[in-house]
């Protein structure tokens, strides 16, 4: 069967990284077999964020530990180069400081390495359409971020800021269900609309709040008390 991304057309493009050959090309012969179109590997860095702007993914599995250039640096040049694109990271490391630093550079899920195929292959398909994927436990941990984040005080308002502009209601809720900690499928579920739809909200509100990311749209819904109502 070919795996999908949400209602889009053509199976999911995934990209794998890692430097070990025999590991990264058994992920990526697992994901071919599972109906996932494999449209590129890498070993290191900077070949990473070279063939990432080539092949387009929909997908980035990506290993923190590289030669090169690290992976989180990897993150935050492939999700600045292409917005759209998912990264999940696939690691040995379950330290709380390297989740919370690869969430902080883009990552939209984090998976350790001792992950079955089968939860590999779901955690792929759920980084396509938005969904933010954590080896459980790691959850949590995130979650609490977020709110330690929000709790900060932030830099002084400037006066000569324009007001920030103004969500739909359909926006603020999609909104206050991310902040909340709901994935993409389960906010489509309670508002009775599609994925694509929920991520078309998401990518909106991004725009008109000048964000970049997951985190920073949960920090900001948090800050002003959205995850409470």
């Amino acid at each position: 069967m070919t795996e999908t991304s949400g209602d889009r057309q053509g199976p999911i493009k995934v990209m794998v990284v890692d430097d070990h050959p025999m590991w990264r090309d058994a992920v990526a012969r697992d994901l071919a077999e599972s109906g996932f179109e494999v449209v590129a590997t890498a070993g290191d860095g900077d070949q990473a964020v070279r063939r990432a702007k080539a092949a387009a993914p929909d997908v980035l599995v990506l290993d923190l530990n590289l030669p090169a250039k690290p992976g989180v640096q990897v993150c935050k040049e492939v999700v600045a180069a292409n917005p759209a694109l998912r990264v999940l990271v696939l690691s040995a490391s379950g330290e709380h400081a390297d989740v919370l630093e690869a969430v902080k550079s883009g990552a939209t899920g984090y998976l350790l390495k001792s992950a079955s195929t089968g939860d590999l292959q779901d955690a792929v398909r759920r980084t396509a359409v938005g969904d933010p994927v954590f080896t459980p436990g790691l959850a949590g941990l995130v979650l609490g971020e977020y709110r330690r984040l929000a709790s900060e005080p932030g830099p002084a308002p400037d006066t000569d800021e324009p007001k920030a502009p103004r969500l739909t209601d359909r926006e603020t809720e999609v909104l206050r269900l991310v902040a909340k900690g709901l994935s993409y499928k389960q906010i489509a579920e309670r508002l009775v609309i599609s994925h694509r739809t929920v991520q078309n909200h998401v990518q909106n509100t991004l725009g008109k709040l000048q964000l970049h990311n997951r985190v920073e749209l949960v920090r900001y819904a948090i800050e002003r008390g959205l995850d409470d109502e």
